[in-house]
């Protein structure tokens, strides 16, 4: 990196820091104001102000804040107030902002259910959330039902956007409130220290976990959002991501809506609508997640997706290997990746925007911020400890667990660490004595890297590595290679058991354009690009790729599948040691590779 670059980055990073470092310190230091006060004072100084657009409407400050008001007071008289839980499962509309600000606005805390689940996993995430009374938009009927048996207790279900069977009609019951200003001591006992939102992990190895999110911590991830993209009233935010997650639903709404800017809400993300909204609607800001802009990239060329007015990109999972191209393709200006979670104390922005990289924390700045990288033990699955019992800082360069220290120090604002609903989930993800005894630390489960110049750059989770020829193989790396090959529209990697082997095989899930792949050309550019022992010992070829509400890919239900063409109906290659080439794998073949006929 040239000389002038790096002094025009740390100027970057040194004023967009500050001016976020600054923001959360206003916000811990104003124990009693929520995000309810916000909305509040917006309805009173720019109640014009359009906060929501979605398809044909607009929805100002005023009736945004006048129809939360009717939620409020609906709350009131089914006797809920603060410690009390409300769920809500609905597809992403205004009315869902509406919800569970109302909900917020009486003290009380909102559970964002995930719209995607059915069955036993909505009934987990309903159980555990503790609430009697569950929105539902009518239009989720359907994935209620499946899981209304299998409930632990009584639940008074109220249907919004039609009617439905069995439930109470919400919206009659709003029609008759006042959506007048509601009483100043509505929210007199709540402090920002209870909680907001009970926000779910996507559960993929397992079923979610509701993480808290009390007032402070909604503010503060609002806060870091509008003053990380330097948002104003003017800008407009095109959230197509779900509102029952921290990205879409906090993140990104609370980027504009904490400043009267507005939010453009679509019901799900569509690649082929992407550009036409943000013509329409003359989007500043657009969150992404995951492989939101590989969708992008992967679609035919539009002819709007350079007539935009979007300023910046922010969001998380912006693979290197698309980052440049997806930037000149649809004429970017500005890309904000940065690294969090719903639940935890380690945030980082790249706010220079330099490719790859998912935040930065220079030397003498590391005092402000409470993140270390400590050496790790793959096989295990814990970080590794010294002689003396404490943890081991990683090099420079070399992948270790990423650790945020648990603190409620206002000097390190993103220090705090609410937890989950359950404590025995809480503890799960606390490690202790880490460099000295007494400390408590908070265990991200992803595996980073930090350069010299103090940019952090994501390797992959914990549980996705693996050991092969006593090596690790980090599967995002192993994904990267793979994705540049032509035809491949994405790669999901993975470690499976093969009998008699020490450690796991690698294994690659491919979407290709046309179905296949010319597999000799594909292995000698893997053999090129990658180390032996990361080279995909097994390929398999899909029509598409199973990901999570949030474009997260799914993994547990291929490792378990492994490569046994008897439960796979894809193609399934082998990289064979003796042909040196992919061969199909069929049940004969199957049979030698599991006998141990083969030297892997």
């Amino acid at each position: 990196m040239g000389f002038f670059k790096r002094v025009g980055n740390e100027i970057v990073f040194v004023r967009a820091a500050l001016r976020s470092l600054k923001k959360l310190k206003e916000i811990r230091a104003d124990t009693s104001r929520t995000y309810s006060d916000i909305i509040e004072d917006l309805a009173r100084t720019k109640p014009n102000n359009v906060a929501i657009y979605f398809e044909d409407r607009k929805v100002t400050y005023r009736e945004y804040n006048a129809e939360a008001n009717k939620y409020a007071r609906w709350l009131q008289e089914q006797g809920l107030g603060r410690g009390d839980v409300v769920a809500l499962m609905m597809e992403n509309r205004p009315e869902y902002l509406i919800a569970w600000l109302g909900i917020v606005k009486a003290g009380a805390t909102a559970a964002l259910i995930n719209t995607n689940l059915t069955k036993g996993p909505l009934a987990h995430c309903l159980n555990i959330s503790n609430a009697n009374h569950l929105i539902l938009g009518a239009e989720l009927a359907e994935n209620y039902s499946t899981a209304a048996d299998q409930l632990e207790r009584p639940m008074a279900v109220w249907s919004t956007g039609g009617q439905m069977q069995g439930a109470h009609d919400l919206d009659n019951a709003l029609a008759q409130l006042s959506g007048d200003p509601l009483p100043a001591d509505i929210r007199k006992d709540v402090t920002q220290d209870d909680d907001a939102l009970f926000i779910y992990t996507s559960g993929t190895t397992g079923n979610p976990k509701a993480a808290k999110i009390p007032h402070v911590r909604l503010n503060s991830m609002m806060g870091a959002f509008a003053a990380g993209t330097n948002a104003t009233e003017k800008d407009r935010m095109y959230c197509v991501l779900p509102l029952y997650h921290s990205a879409g639903g906090v993140c990104a709404v609370g980027s504009t809506l904490t400043v009267g800017g507005s939010v453009i809400l679509r019901r799900k993300f569509s690649a082929t609508h992407f550009w036409d909204d943000a013509h329409k609607y003359k989007a500043t800001l657009f969150q992404y997640i995951g492989e939101l802009c590989r969708y992008l990239l992967n679609t035919e060329k539009h002819p709007k997706e350079r007539k935009h007015k979007i300023r910046l990109a922010v969001g998380n999972g912006l693979r290197p290997e698309i980052w440049k191209p997806f930037q000149d393709r649809f004429k970017i200006p500005r890309v904000l990746e940065f690294y969090g979670a719903t639940e935890g104390n380690v945030a980082l922005m790249n706010f220079d925007g330099s490719p790859g990289a998912i935040g930065r924390i220079p030397s003498w700045a590391k005092a402000k911020f409470n993140v270390e990288i400590v050496k790790f033990d793959i096989e295990n699955e814990q970080p590794v400890r010294g002689p003396d019992g404490f943890c081991i800082k990683a090099e420079f360069g070399e992948a270790g667990e990423a650790l945020g220290k648990i603190t409620d120090d206002p000097e390190q604002p993103t220090g705090r660490f609410d937890g989950y609903a359950k404590k025995e989930e809480t503890e799960k993800k606390i490690l202790r004595d880490v460099f000295e005894k007494g400390d408590a630390w908070f265990r991200t489960g992803d595996l980073l890297r930090q350069d010299k110049l103090g940019y952090f750059y994501f390797v992959d989770r914990i549980g996705d590595t693996f050991r092969w020829k006593g090596e690790n193989v980090a599967t995002s790396e192993v994904a990267e290679a793979i994705s540049v090959f032509p035809g491949v529209k994405e790669a999901n990697v993975y470690g499976v058991h093969v009998p008699g082997a020490d450690g796991r095989a690698g294994m690659a899930s491919i979407v290709a354009e046309n179905g296949s792949l010319d597999l000799d050309r594909f292995r000698l550019q893997m053999q090129k690009e990658l180390p032996d022992y990361a080279v995909p010992v097994f390929l398999r070829i899909q029509p598409e790729i199973e990901i999570t509400g949030t474009f997260k890919h799914r993994k547990v239900e291929l490792v378990k599948e492994g490569f046994d063409p008897s439960v796979i109906p894809e193609p399934i290659y082998f990289n064979c040691p003796v042909q040196k080439k992919y061969v199909p794998v069929d049940q004969h073949l199957y049979g030698k590779i599991c006998a141990g006929e083969f030297r892997l």
